[in-house]
């Protein structure tokens, strides 16, 4: 039995649409090139962060993250980044006694961004304020620790195969691949993706029935 259902955050609730915008913008590239470089790193497995080190190979991204900040061009959120499903599936999600917890690779600002939204989860938060990043197995011992319940009974749900899926089902949690975004799409059908996902799903709304059966 499922009790909690732990999610991802980016390209799971919120488009990365204006994330990689925002990065173009900052560095005085085209966002299409920026766009087609984040396509070349999801192909290769890479991380994200190296479609912005294609374009500046010696770039210090928290110091980077400062600058905008400082600005004024730092990161923003509002209702229109989240993706339709979410506040639905959510809320259906606690209406059936679900555990909610939102937790990904997000600095303490998009927590705080996310907190603003009020969505309905027992808790936000992201790498930032832990301290530790996925797919560190210590973020996944995080997660247990806030899910309120076993692993075997926590579902980490989210779209990237290396940062999500395999590092959650080898620290013992069920896992569901959301085909979502560049990273949901591209590695959906995977051998090895789906071999460490318990469910593949296409919506967030089929973590309903999920935690139903």
């Amino acid at each position: 039995m499922i009790r909690t259902v732990v999610l991802d955050i980016g390209e799971t609730l919120t488009r990365d649409d204006r994330y990689w915008a925002s990065w173009a913008d900052w560095l005085g590239v085209s966002r299409h090139t920026l766009s087609a470089l984040v396509g070349a790193v999801v192909v290769d497995g890479r991380d994200n962060a190296d479609a912005v080190r294609l374009l500046r190979p010696d770039i210090d991204i928290p110091a980077e993250y400062a600058a905008r900040e400082a600005a004024g061009r730092g990161e923003q959120l509002d209702e229109t980044d989240l993706y339709e499903d979410v506040r639905p599936a959510l809320s259906a999600l606690r209406a059936a006694g679900i555990r909610v917890v939102i937790a990904g690779n997000q600095s303490s600002r998009m927590g705080d961004l996310l907190r603003a939204l009020d969505l309905p989860a027992d808790l936000v938060v992201t790498s930032g304020e832990w301290g530790v990043s996925k797919p560190a197995r210590a973020f996944f011992e995080q997660v247990l620790a806030v899910s309120g319940c076993a692993a075997e009974e926590t579902l980490y749900v989210g779209d990237h195969p290396a940062n999500d899926i395999h590092p959650a089902r080898s620290a013992g949690l069920r896992t569901a691949h959301l085909r979502r975004g560049p990273w949901g799409h591209w590695w959906a059908d995977d051998p090895a993706v789906r071999a460490d996902a318990d469910w593949s799903i296409d919506s967030l709304a089929d973590l309903v029935d999920i935690v139903k059966e």
